[in-house]
Parts: C-alpha cells; structure tokens; sequence
C-alpha cells in the first residue's frame, strides 16, 4: 500500500507507453510547429507518450518499490502491437495524434490499474470513471480556443500512420519542470 507520511518527500510519476524513436521524432515536428505558429508549447514538457496511470505522488524512499512492482506487472503482460492513425481533438484545447483502440491496448490499462490500485494503493477514482481514450498529445493546455479552430482544419484531415510494438512500460518522473523518463520495464515478449 502506498505510504501516507506527509512529512516526507513525494515525486510526482506517470506510467506510460513511450514509442519508438522515429515516431517520437515525428511528433516533436508536430509538436514545433504548434509551438512556431499557435504558440502551444506545454506539450514539450514531457516526451511523446500514450498515458496508461495518470500522474500520482510516491515517497522519495520508496522508488524501489514503485519500480518493483511495475516490473511484476510487465512480466505478467504481451508486448502489444500499437497503431497510431490520423488526428483527432478534445476540442476546444487539445489536439493529438490517434491511437487505435486493441483489443490488446484496451485491456492493458485497466489491468494496470486494478494492479496498482491492489498491490500500491494507487486510486484514481477520476480517471477510472472515464473511458478510455488511448492518444499521444501534440498539443494541449496553453493552446487558446482561438488558435486550435485556425490549427484544427490544417491537421484534422493530414494523413499520419505509424505501427510498432509496445515492448516496455515507461515510468516518467517530474523534474520540478518536466517530465523525464525515470525508467522502463520490459513488458513479456510475445515470441516468447
């Protein structure tokens, strides 16, 4: 369970799936020219990503466990084929690259997060209501809903198709500015 101490020090983490590095590479671009043209630049506080446990708070002394435990996880799941396809949008604020929805990446989540709901006393009561809508951001937060309906008909119909396999879980850790990733656990490899 996760500890309560007040007194010590928390970091604040997210566990998620981090592509390989020609697509991260092409979402940087994206991410550029919101920067460049739209003035969006919150985006680049953290590496292209598809969030599988929104962000939370663990002590400081207890990363090994955190780390642990996330192993265990991964040990026990497929790597799994991902698909990103096209753009899509939270309007009046976010814009992203799509991810198809598996079968396989639709159960990943809620396993991950009945795990660490049981085994680190993780609850996100918010997010587990909410369906899920796998995405990797391009742009969100400082992006003014006058800039996304100029940016929204550039990208809502511009062609992007990548597939690879998810073969690691990314645990990300925030700096104090950014969030970096702090370490990857291999997920089972399916040709095993």
């Amino acid at each position: 369970m996760q500890p309560q101490d007040s007194a010590e020090p928390l970091s604040r983490f997210f566990i998620a799936l981090v592509p390989p590095q020609p697509v991260q590479d092409y979402a940087n671009q994206v991410k550029q020219v919101f920067r460049d043209r739209f003035h969006s630049k919150a985006a680049f506080r953290s590496p292209p990503h598809i969030t599988l446990q929104p962000p939370f708070q663990w002590p400081e002394r207890d990363r090994d466990t955190l780390t642990a435990a996330l192993t265990k996880f991964a040990a026990s799941q497929q790597s799994l084929p991902i698909m990103l396809d096209g753009f899509a949008a939270f309007p009046p604020r976010v814009i992203y690259i799509d991810v198809v929805k598996s079968p396989e990446l639709m159960a990943l989540k809620p396993a991950l997060m009945d795990f660490t709901e049981a085994q680190l006393g993780l609850i996100d009561k918010k997010d587990r209501n909410r369906p899920f809508k796998p995405h990797l951001t391009v742009a969100f937060r400082d992006l003014k809903p006058a800039a996304f309906r100029r940016a929204w008909p550039e990208f809502e119909s511009q062609p992007v198709h990548f597939e690879f396999m998810a073969e690691a879980l990314t645990l990300l850790r925030h700096s104090g500015q950014r969030w970096e990733v702090f370490g990857q656990v291999p997920l089972q490899n399916s040709a095993d």
